[in-house]
Parts: C-alpha cells; structure tokens; sequence
C-alpha cells in the first residue's frame, strides 16, 4: 500500500509559475514509475508526463517545453515545474505511482491560471 499527498496548486496568473509536489508514503524506489495527469472541467483525465526510475521522462505534447518532472529519492517526492502557464493549464492536477500490478493515486491539487 501506498499514500501519494499532492500539494503546491493554486491561482497564478497566465505566464506565471506552479510547482507541484507529490509525496509518498514510502521508498519511490519501488515504483516502476510515477507521474501526473490532469482533468479539466468536463474533460476526461489526461496524462501530462512521467518520470521512470531510470530518470527518463516523456510529456504530453501540450507542455512540452513548459513542464519539467523531476524526482528527490531521499525525500520521496516528484515534482512537477510548470512555466508559462496558460488558461487551458487549469485542472485538477493528480500524481500516481504505477508498480507491477497496482496504480495509486493522489486526492489531486487544483491549479487555476486566471488573470
């Protein structure tokens, strides 16, 4: 079993920036790999990236360029920098750690880019 906290979300304003943080209960080592989607109002879930335990990432083509993922094992976190943030940008934004056969996922932080 496995708890993920997400935390960071809020109001920024178009062009600013957001760092996200996702923490698990336990060793991240452990997870084939993490990462965050997010869900827009009246949208379904979409995946806005992934960090392997390799280090390696992939990104949703929509922020690419703009969002950075990245891991502190000692603290048993994921972050997630968001630059250049746009309208489109805001959902409700949802870390999850995948291993052989279980998913788990966090309660989900909002961020809303608004003027």
């Amino acid at each position: 079993q496995a708890h993920l906290v997400e935390s960071g979300g809020g109001l920024v304003q178009p062009g600013g920036s957001l760092r996200l943080s996702c923490n698990a209960s336990r060793s991240i080592f452990s997870f084939l790999v993490m990462g965050w989607y997010r869900q827009a109002p009246g949208k379904e879930r979409e995946m806005a990236g992934d960090i392997y335990t390799d280090g390696s990432t992939t990104y949703a083509d929509s922020v690419k360029g703009r969002f950075t993922i990245s891991r502190d094992n000692a603290k048993n976190t994921v972050y997630l920098q968001m630059n250049g943030l746009k309208p489109d940008d805001t959902a409700v934004y949802y870390c999850y750690a995948r291993e052989i056969r279980e998913v788990y996922w966090g309660q989900g932080t909002q961020v809303t880019v608004s003027s």
